[in-house]
């Protein structure tokens, strides 16, 4: 991991690694500047009983010089790890950002979105936490070099008293590794559960509010938590009997310098100047192995979010892409041969799909619940691929095509509308180069200019997290304006209107069918052929074709008028779907009747 980093990011880490160099040089120099002074300066002033002018400027000089160049060492050792770390945060954050774009849809099914979030950023963060005190701890190695070299040129036998706690710290080192590998990796696994349970809440808000479930919910977060908080004091408690031990033991070895070096002095086997000078070196000795230790104590959490970020970037299973091109500009031409998926190996969700949609048609995929509607267009968006089988465009498998070559062709509208906290012309072009006439004309069709009209900012209205200012049926029209600003060759309606009345959905298809036709006359215009997942009997009446599918096959198709009439099981379910319907607007017009009689009285 160590080494990553350092590859990674070889220029600014060596001008880090010299900046703490220097600063370890000059904080020697400051150790022997004082042996030398008191021997030189400071002993021979008391021995005469004054002092001159010279004296002090040399002191004032030496010691100036050590300092300036001590903070410039400082300076630059601190803001290179710093812009290390954060740049391998952001550059590790952007690949695991891609590889999700890049892993299938399979893939992300297996894993929850509070992991996903973990990895992403706290596993990140973590991973390069250690950065922070490395080149640091690299760069004082050479302060300790230097230190070791000092102490045995003053003398060899005071160094030799001093440097018998390096074994101890080494061995603490050990231990302290041991010890809290375990309680960094289950700490860290915690962070991700109390991600994922946050989010299950937020996303879950409006059951959570209207079942009253917030005590529920509130303990449901309460354990994870508690047990996240009580890991961390654990990792905590650990460094915390880890670093005063780090520290004291130079302050023992400070201890023994000074009394072998008192006897010393008085033997004289040792000047008082080499005595100060081992012992001030001994006290600058802490603070190298105290940035070891800083190292040694980000490591393990580091190697723990390491391993974690790394399982998703080794993950296998990437969409794989070729090179074939779209050329055409007009509505494409959808085939499905033969394709067939499921989610789990024993159990298919479509065996042996057929069905070709000619360019401009507009055709309803009609099904009972489970039968695979919604797969199918995961499959004709190339968010999965089939089993067996392949799926077409314009007699192109869309394994073939190049990466970004669908989007450019496809659009896909589903039926839980996802809006961005930004304004409603963000949320339409989502940073695309698209001007305003543009975005009101895919409102028009949208059926969506007019509630747009009626706010106060227009498309430059907010619409908060989601949008949750606005209404469903409002989210949908902007959702499904969003596909349409781009003029999609081929457009899928997987129940996007399902949230507006009928009268607006027959405007919302009607409007649609005229802009396909319209453009489609126009050589300078880009037809488009539409795929609706459909339940109401007034949308499949404005298809041109409808594709029954029940158990994962086509079972019938036609058009509605001739499923009706030979199709028994397909009669059966559009008339259900239109008496459930018929039902919800009636009781909706009597709570709008009982409401209003309310106000009156």
């Amino acid at each position: 991991m160590l080494r990553v980093a350092i590859w990674e990011q070889p220029g600014v880490f060596a001008l880090s690694v010299l900046a703490s160099m220097l600063y370890g040089a000059m904080t020697v120099a400051g150790g022997w500047a004082l042996g030398w002074s008191t021997d030189h300066l400071i002993r021979p002033s008391f021995e005469r009983g004054d002092t001159t002018g010279g004296t002090i400027a040399a002191l004032i000089s030496l010691f100036m010089g050590i300092a300036i160049l001590n903070a410039i060492g400082v300076v630059g050792r601190r803001l290179g790890a710093g812009v290390m770390q954060f740049r391998l945060q952001a550059t590790y954050r952007r690949r695991v950002t891609r590889q999700y774009l890049k892993l299938p849809l399979e893939w992300h099914h297996q894993h929850s979105t509070g992991m996903l979030l973990s990895n992403a950023n706290a596993d990140v963060e973590s991973t390069w936490f250690v950065i922070a005190p490395l080149p640091m701890a690299i760069g004082v190695i050479a302060m300790l070099v230097f230190a070791t070299i000092a102490m045995f040129a003053a003398d060899a036998w005071l160094a030799l008293v001093g440097c018998l706690v390096f074994p101890l710290v080494f061995v603490a080192n050990v231990i302290f590794q041991r010890y809290l590998q375990p309680l960094a990796t289950r700490a860290q696994q915690l962070r991700a559960d109390v991600s994922e349970v946050a989010h299950e809440s937020f996303d879950g808000a409006l059951v959570v509010k209207t079942l009253g479930r917030e005590a529920a919910e509130t303990e449901r977060f309460r354990a994870p938590t508690y047990a996240l908080r009580d890991a961390n004091i654990a990792v905590n408690k650990a460094r915390g009997m880890f670093d005063p031990v780090i520290d004291g033991l130079p302050r023992l070895g400070v201890l023994a310098v000074l009394l072998v070096g008192v006897g010393r002095v008085r033997s004289g086997g040792a000047d008082a100047g080499d005595v100060v000078q081992v012992a001030f070196l001994f006290t600058l000795i802490g603070f190298p192995i105290r940035a070891l230790g800083w190292v040694l104590g980000e490591l393990p959490r580091s190697v723990v979010g390491w391993d974690r970020v790394q399982r998703v970037l080794t993950a296998e299973g990437g969409t794989e892409y070729g090179e074939a091109r779209l050329t055409s500009t007009k509505a494409a031409r959808l085939q499905v041969a033969g394709v067939r998926f499921g989610y789990l190996p024993e159990r298919d969700v479509l065996t042996g799909v057929d069905f070709t949609i000619e360019p401009g048609r507009t055709v309803a995929v009609v099904g009972p619940t489970g039968a695979g509607k919604s797969t199918l267009t995961t499959l004709l968006t190339r968010l999965v691929d089939p089993e067996q089988g392949a799926v077409k465009i314009d007699g192109i498998d869309l394994r073939e095509l190049a990466r970004d070559e669908l989007a450019g062709s496809v659009a896909l509208v589903a039926q839980t509308a996802f809006l961005f906290d930004d304004t409603i012309r963000g949320n339409i072009t989502l940073g695309g180069d698209y001007s305003d006439d543009d975005v009101w004309d895919a409102l028009r069709i949208a059926q969506g200019d007019g509630f747009v009209k009626a706010l106060q900012d227009g498309l430059d209205t907010k619409v908060g997290e989601r949008g949750t200012t606005l209404s469903g049926g409002q989210r949908q029209r902007i959702a499904l304006a969003r596909a349409l600003v781009r003029r999609p060759r081929l457009l899928i309606l997987d129940d996007a209107t399902s949230a507006v009345d009928p009268q607006v959905e027959a405007r919302i298809l009607a409007g649609l069918r005229s802009a396909v036709q319209s453009s489609g006359q126009d050589d300078t215009g880009a037809a488009t052929t539409v795929l609706v997942i459909a339940y109401r009997k007034a949308t499949i009446s404005l298809a041109d074709e409808v594709l029954f599918l029940d158990e994962g096959r086509i079972q019938a198709h036609g058009t509605h008028t001739e499923l009706q009439a030979s199709t028994p099981a397909y009669r059966d379910l559009v008339d259900a779907y239109e008496k459930d319907t018929e039902r919800r607007l009636e009781e909706a017009q009597e709570d709008a009747q009982l409401d209003s009689e309310g106000v009156s009285a």
